[in-house]
């Protein structure tokens, strides 16, 4: 069905996103324990696919992602590219890998070390050149109008601008009352107490990147928390749409449970005749027996499920096949 006028979004001046796909995970094992949280599915897609997908509808046509942890499952992310595309290196002196994910261009951009939040993002210094660049957290899946935040970001003329949510649990981020700059982030400049929620989505000018160390494992707080000091760190307040924060297990269990971003049994699944899958999402390729019953459970690809099994709120991820009884485990 074709969107509405009112539904497509404007195309931004922000042309190139930063996915960070470098960390451990940890909130989100054992399933990290297999993927790198980027490419953890969601409805048979990862979470990385859906943020860029998110960044494409906007205008942006390339992408840059660091790896570290479980580098090698990115081999096969996007397709290998023509020989033409340039060859290039990080900051830290690392060769880039050059991939094609749905015509666009995607830099991967390898850290030995892992560089945190900020140093991964200092680390493209020489791929962002001198336009913006909207970094989206690969672990959150939203409906936002992105187009709104670049917007903001290309008024305000400063040199960072945040995404927030007025709803939310980690209210963290204090804003002044015109509601455009941050002012304070979790009273670490004992200014104000939080009332909004960074979305974990953001655009940057390339001149912020000056306020981070070259080759140094560092955050991205501190930096803003500078900015935020000199009433130069911008804000903008996106309450429409969906915004799901998916770090942890709860809430990615709950995404799948809320969210409807296509069929919940992938065409190429496998559920014999016999077998009882209810509320459930079952991956690609993926095998329920007959007599087994999976009620409000996620099945990854490739993962079997035997005849006897009974699976209550679990995440089946190991590649292993499961049998017996078990409730609210990850397997």
């Amino acid at each position: 069905m074709l969107e509405s006028p009112a539904q497509i979004p404007q195309i931004s001046t922000v042309h190139q996103a930063f996915i960070p796909g470098a960390g451990l995970g940890t909130r989100l094992r054992p399933l990290t324990d297999h993927l790198p949280k980027p490419l953890v599915p969601l409805f048979h897609r990862s979470l990385a696919d859906w943020a860029m997908d998110s960044c494409a509808r906007i205008g942006v046509r390339r992408f840059a992602i660091n790896t570290h942890y479980l580098a090698d499952a990115w081999a096969d992310f996007g397709i290998s590219p023509p020989a033409d595309l340039p060859s290039s290196a990080g900051a830290n002196g690392q060769p880039v890998t050059f991939r094609l994910w749905q015509g666009h261009e995607v830099a991967l951009f390898h850290e030995p070390v892992l560089l945190e939040t900020g140093g991964g993002l200092k680390n493209l210094v020489g791929w962002i050149g001198d336009s913006p660049v909207l970094v989206h957290n690969a672990d959150i899946f939203s409906t936002l109008p992105l187009e709104k935040l670049a917007a903001a970001h290309e008024a305000s003329g400063l040199p960072v601008t945040l995404a927030l949510r007025s709803l939310g649990k980690a209210k963290h981020i204090a804003i002044d009352a015109s509601r455009t700059r941050v002012i304070d982030i979790r009273s670490r400049l004992g200014r104000a107490e939080g009332t909004h929620v960074f979305a974990g989505i953001y655009c940057v000018n390339p001149g912020f990147l000056d306020l981070l160390p070259a080759g140094e494992k560092v955050s991205v707080i501190p930096a803003f928390l500078t900015l935020a000091e000199q009433h130069l760190l911008g804000a903008v307040v996106l309450d429409e749409g969906e915004w799901f924060d998916l770090g942890d297990r709860e809430s990615y269990l709950l995404a799948h449970r809320e969210l409807h971003l296509g069929p919940a049994i992938h065409p190429q699944a496998k559920i014999a005749a016999g077998a009882r899958v209810a509320d459930s999402v079952v991956g690609p390729g993926a095998e329920v027996a007959s007599g087994a019953v999976v009620r409000d459970s996620i099945v990854w690809a490739g993962n079997r499920i035997a005849g006897d099994a009974v699976l209550d709120a679990c995440i089946v991820c190991s590649g292993r096949a499961v049998s017996g009884c078990h409730r609210d485990e990850d397997l």
